[in-house]
């Protein structure tokens, strides 16, 4: 079966970073496009970075320069490192490989 299991998330005063991660089974990362998405309650899951099979990354604006999107294909893992971090990054993030997601990881900053 497929898991996909976010870790890394916590609290952070501004301008601080985290590096969540996301690790999985039951499938290869190598042949998926996958993403990460966050989402503040009353508000739709938007997305904040995807990374293609051969490298390729996609940033919303919000967090061009701050965040880093990457994988290691032989650990089955996905990355998001977060610099800069400000209070409206504030949110549950959620790892998406392919149809599949993770059950989120809380990352709140504090201003």
């Amino acid at each position: 079966q497929v898991q996909l299991v976010e870790s890394g998330g916590g609290l952070v005063q501004a301008g601080g970073s985290l590096r969540l991660s996301c690790a999985a089974s039951g499938i290869l990362f190598r042949v998926h496009a996958m993403g990460w998405y966050r989402q503040v309650p009353g508000k739709q899951r938007e997305l904040v970075a995807t990374n293609n099979p051969a490298g390729a990354s996609h940033y919303a604006d919000s967090v061009k320069g701050r965040f880093t999107i990457s994988r290691d294909n032989a650990k089955n893992t996905l990355y998001l490192q977060m610099n800069s971090l400000k209070a409206e990054d504030t949110g549950v993030y959620y790892c998406n490989v392919f149809t599949w997601w993770g059950q989120g990881t809380q990352v709140t900053v504090s201003s």
